[in-house]
């Protein structure tokens, strides 16, 4: 059960870096993957029992990914400390059209429901 899921979770990187090399050079490939993963399970419906245990089991080793971006910020800490208030003032600004954008689609999502619902 194991393999047969992390086999899917690996096809769908490797289709995802092939369609990056042919078709979408600005996407990186595992992303474009995820993307036909999530595709691929909304017209299923249902997540299937053996890529379930494959993604729990990889769910123990996520906070690993978060080493990397730790350790970069320790070597670099004199170059974003000579640029904290632009590092700042990117942070607040895409904070602030993160928060808009998310109420501005809450909004619509809940008229489409009250729309569906009086109809």
């Amino acid at each position: 059960m194991l393999l047969r899921g992390l086999s899917w979770l690996v096809l769908c990187q490797l289709l995802g870096t092939v369609l990056n090399v042919l078709l979408l050079p600005m996407l990186p490939g595992p992303i474009i993957g995820m993307l036909l993963l999530f595709v691929f399970l909304m017209l299923r419906g249902e997540v299937g029992e053996s890529l379930s245990i494959a993604s729990s089991s990889l769910l123990k080793y996520l906070p690993l990914i978060l080493v990397p971006p730790a350790v970069g910020v320790m070597v670099y800490a004199s170059d974003i400390a000579a640029d904290f208030w632009a590092v700042v003032g990117a942070l607040v600004l895409s904070l602030l059209l993160s928060l808009a954008f998310a109420g501005w689609l809450m909004q619509k999502l809940i008229e489409r429901q009250q729309r569906r619902e009086d109809a």
